[in-house]
């Protein structure tokens, strides 16, 4: 294949956020400490979950925190603040080496007076299947579930 046949192949990049850029430095035993090239705080991974979560785990933190913003972005426009939301991550892995995350289940704990059922769970859903891009970085096929605790004690 010539040059020119390749140049009328390759697709023009998209245009739109920079690019992410982070360090990830090794901070002995399992441990890695991950932050902006820019600066600014770090995290710890520990793969020993001694001093912070392994990998996966913070994956999975990315995940919910990624989709919590959305959901808290969405009901603050609706003008139905949270006034506390947690959401607990679980996420199922396959047996064998490498041991990935094959499907995904969150339950989201949403507080919030004026905060309706079926908008908090419109929140989550766009949140889940539309605007996080933590979501949309993992395999398109990777089942991710949900569950709503609305005002629970």
């Amino acid at each position: 294949m010539s040059s020119e046949s390749l140049k009328d192949t390759t697709a023009t990049p998209v245009v739109g956020k920079p690019p992410s850029t982070v360090t990830v430095t090794w901070a002995g035993d399992h441990r890695f400490d991950g932050q902006r090239k820019s600066g600014g705080p770090a995290i710890r991974m520990d793969a020993s979950g001694q001093t912070g979560p392994s990998p996966v785990d913070a994956l999975l933190c990315a995940l919910a925190g990624c989709t919590g913003v959305d959901v808290v972005d969405i009901l603050a426009k609706r003008r139905t603040p949270v006034q506390a939301l947690s959401i607990d991550v679980e996420g199922e892995r396959f047996s064998g080496v490498p041991g990935r995350v094959t499907q995904i289940h969150l339950v989201y704990r949403i507080i919030g007076a004026d905060v309706e059922r079926q908008h908090a769970e419109r929140a989550i859903e766009l949140a889940v299947t539309k605007y996080c891009s933590v979501r949309d970085s993992l395999d398109p096929n990777m089942p991710i579930t949900w569950t709503l605790k609305l005002n629970e004690s």
